[in-house]
């Protein structure tokens, strides 16, 4: 049973890629010129939605550089503490909405240091995977499509992510012990 999911494994994307073009031609469709056309607009969308990125890339930068999710971090410190959350979380909880990259990369060093099986290690974990890239989310889909007014599609996401962070840190300490 094993060899025959390895197997299937290996063949899925090759037999995908072989599938959807013959489908369209089955289907009468100019598979080529459809695959093009795609191209093209996935392209023009790049380019509309390149500023956007650039921007919330630059601001991140800044914000990252100046200190302050490390000021952040340690403001919340403390209540963290109380809550039950280890603070060592706090940073990455603050940077995932607004870095998929820069929180995977704040991820390993805690893994790296904590371990992956300490308490600590399974919040993290958590962490990263119940809550969401919301600014960067945001950035591409809105701005691809020229919203501009999106206060309360980023104060719904946010919020979400506060949620997630926190069942996060709950569930990770409650199969911790």
């Amino acid at each position: 049973m094993n060899e025959l999911l390895q197997t299937l494994s290996r063949w899925a994307l090759p037999l995908l890629l072989l599938a959807i073009p013959l489908w369209g031609l089955c289907r009468r469709v100019e598979v080529y010129q459809a695959f093009v056309a795609g191209a093209r607009e996935g392209f023009q969308v790049g380019l509309r939605i390149a500023p956007y990125l650039l921007a919330m890339l630059v601001a991140i930068g800044a914000f990252r550089a100046c200190g302050g999710i490390n000021f952040l971090a340690a403001l919340l410190g403390p209540m963290a503490r109380l809550l039950g959350i280890p603070p060592e979380v706090i940073p990455l909880g603050l940077l995932r909405p607004l870095s998929g990259s820069g929180s995977l990369g704040f991820l390993a060093d805690l893994l790296a240091v904590h371990g992956p099986d300490s308490r600590l290690g399974m919040a993290a974990s958590a962490v990263q995977g119940s809550t969401e890239t919301t600014f960067y989310v945001l950035t591409i889909y809105l701005g691809s499509v020229g919203i501009r007014r999106m206060r309360h599609t980023w104060a719904a996401g946010l919020a979400a992510d506060i949620v997630g962070f926190l069942v996060a840190v709950l569930v990770a300490g409650l199969m911790y012990r």
